[in-house]
């Protein structure tokens, strides 16, 4: 809302007697009296001339005279001035606002620059670096179902074109982890006193696939912090477990987009620039997506609903789907 003090067009109203009638005004009073003072002393006035002299004469004349006209033009040159400074004021203010608008219009026309290069995230990683990110791994009905009666992760594992190296097969741990102390591990511990958290990291550390997933997640939630990027001030929207256990099965794209619940646009353009210009990173964060994807699908298996949602809300879960919707596995 704009101040009508500094609207040039609305400065403060002159007066109706301007200072130049007011001085004459006041000048003629002041002769008017000098006359009527010399007629009224008479004799003695012409007297008090003679002996004064002209120059005392001229002096009480003209000298309040001449005051009071200096008097006027101060007042009228300090008048000039403030109606100068109020003129000033009100264009230092329209330039300022005007700068404000320019600025205001150009954010407006930046926001969709800027959501446009968000969208096309997706397009430039999969033509590019998100190839490495795709995971084409596909999924056994037969071997899923023997997990879920087995409980045994050696009996699923993704298919792979590659064969796998021996010190790639480490042997299997002493027993299964348990569905809680993995979701409470990839959450990592809340501080330093939380010993119910380390304890379940300890366990899944002792879980070769699973040390893998948490050393990985560790790595990429330390960069991620380097940009001022926090998983637990991202507010993500949920999906609901049949959406993950889709994501397990190896649906990609349309079909898993809720999974990409990320809406900070922020995260998203620092982690997208972080991916574009930190080789290092690029490669911990797909190394990181592939771990996710493997362990996920067989933690899937075997866990209920209610576990699958507590699972979404780790911090590793929130990171896959920061770097799931930069990397444009949702679509």
């Amino acid at each position: 809302m704009s101040d009508p003090s500094l609207d040039p067009q609305k400065l403060p109203p002159r007066p109706k007697v301007s200072g130049e009638v007011l001085a004459f005004i006041l000048s003629l009073i002041w002769l008017i009296l000098l006359a009527a003072a010399f007629r009224m002393l008479g004799l003695q006035g012409r007297q008090l001339a003679d002996t004064l002299g002209i120059v005392v004469v001229a002096l009480a004349v003209f000298l309040p005279i001449a005051l009071i006209w200096l008097a006027v033009l101060v007042l009228r040159a300090a008048r000039d001035m403030r109606d100068e400074s109020v003129r000033l004021h009100a264009t230092v203010e329209g330039m300022r606002r005007g700068w404000i608008r320019d600025q205001q219009a150009a954010g407006m026309a930046l926001k969709p620059t800027v959501e446009e290069k968000l969208d096309e995230i997706a397009a430039v990683q999969r033509s590019t670096e998100s190839k490495l990110a795709m995971f084409t791994t596909r999924r056994d009905p037969a071997r899923r179902a023997a997990l879920r009666l087995t409980g045994s992760p050696q009996d699923f594992a993704p298919d792979s074109a590659q064969p796998v190296l021996a010190l790639e097969n480490p042997l299997p741990a002493a027993r299964r982890l348990d569905n809680a102390d993995f979701i409470r591990a990839l959450h990592f511990p809340e501080n330093e006193t939380d010993e119910a958290g380390f304890e379940a990291l300890r366990r899944a550390m002792q879980d070769h696939a699973t040390a893998e997933l948490v050393r990985a997640a560790q790595s990429v939630l330390t960069a991620l912090s380097e940009e001022g990027i926090y998983m637990d001030n991202l507010r993500p929207d949920r999906a609901r477990p049949e959406i993950w256990r889709a994501f397990a099965m190896g649906a990609r794209g349309s079909e898993v987009a809720a999974l990409g619940g990320i809406r900070d646009r922020s995260c998203l353009a620092l982690t997208y620039g972080r991916m574009r210009s930190d080789t290092g990173f690029r490669d911990v964060a797909h190394r990181f997506l592939r771990a996710f994807d493997r362990q996920f699908a067989m933690f899937e298996a075997r866990a209920d609903d209610a576990e699958i949602a507590r699972f979404a809300e780790t911090r590793s879960a929130r990171a896959f789907m920061l770097l799931g919707r930069v990397t444009g596995i949702f679509g």
